[in-house]
């Protein structure tokens, strides 16, 4: 499954839409009002499915995971000098690759490919996450907001 995460080039608060490879919209992400970054992401049918959510008063960032009202897991910032770095807490997987750039991977606990994300430069961003099982959509999704959060509020 290929995702286009296309950032709105006017809004308020983080507000994104999910685009498969039809063009149709496939999630609708929607920034609320909190300390730190809270984001609702929705299905077609405008149903949340799922929750990303900054805790604040943490030396590095810290993002929970919540699908379907439930706590899946944690994706922190690492202390680096020079290259940033994520540790993740869901299902064993880990990132690989370059964020600067925006070019990484999500692989599993056996180092399968989970999910690639590249960036594309636009009158907005726009995220490519080709996601290889359509049951990790969500979740690796998720991944890509907490990282995307994190450089917004480094920047």
């Amino acid at each position: 499954m290929r995702l286009l995460f296309k950032q709105r080039l006017f809004s308020w608060f983080d507000s994104y839409d999910i685009y498969n490879e039809s063009e149709e919209i496939v999630f609708t992400v929607k920034g609320k009002m909190a300390w730190g970054h809270k984001l609702e992401i929705s299905d077609r049918s405008g149903r949340a499915i799922g929750m990303l959510e900054e805790k604040i008063f943490r030396f590095l960032p810290t993002f929970e995971m919540y699908a379907y009202g439930n706590y899946i897991g944690c994706i922190k910032k690492e202390f680096t000098f020079f290259k940033p770095s994520f540790n993740i807490d869901v299902n064993g997987w880990q990132i690989n690759g370059n964020f600067w750039e925006w070019d990484y991977t999500i692989v599993d606990s056996l180092g399968l490919s989970v999910a690639t994300i590249s960036k594309q430069f636009d009158w907005t961003d726009t995220y490519v996450i080709d996601v290889y099982n359509d049951e990790d959509a969500l979740s690796a999704l998720m991944v890509v907001l907490a990282i995307d959060a994190e450089k917004c509020g480094r920047d």
